[in-house]
């Protein structure tokens, strides 16, 4: 008589997979009052800013870490916009 263990732990890998994406899905608690989904800002001042902007320029052409940072002015962009929608409830 052939074990059908192996078929079973691969049905519970793919549940256990599932289940965790779906709770990604999640944006906040269910109850009233809960934690905001909205990621924390950082907030720079001006001069830090500016010598971040000089200090990007210095960097190769073609730099990854250039192209990081674009990535990162959009997330901060789309963290602020969800504060700014989480301040109007």
């Amino acid at each position: 008589m052939m074990s059908n263990a192996r078929c079973w732990k691969r049905q519970h890998a793919a549940l256990v997979i599932a289940t965790s994406l779906l709770s990604g899905c999640a944006t906040a608690g269910s109850e009233t009052g809960g934690i905001s989904a909205c990621p924390p800002v950082v907030e720079y001042s001006r001069g830090l800013q500016a010598r971040a902007a000089d200090e990007l320029l210095l960097l190769p052409e073609r730099s990854v870490l250039a192209e990081m940072m674009s990535d990162y002015v959009v997330l901060r962009e789309q963290a602020w916009a969800c504060r700014a929608s989480d301040d109007r409830r």
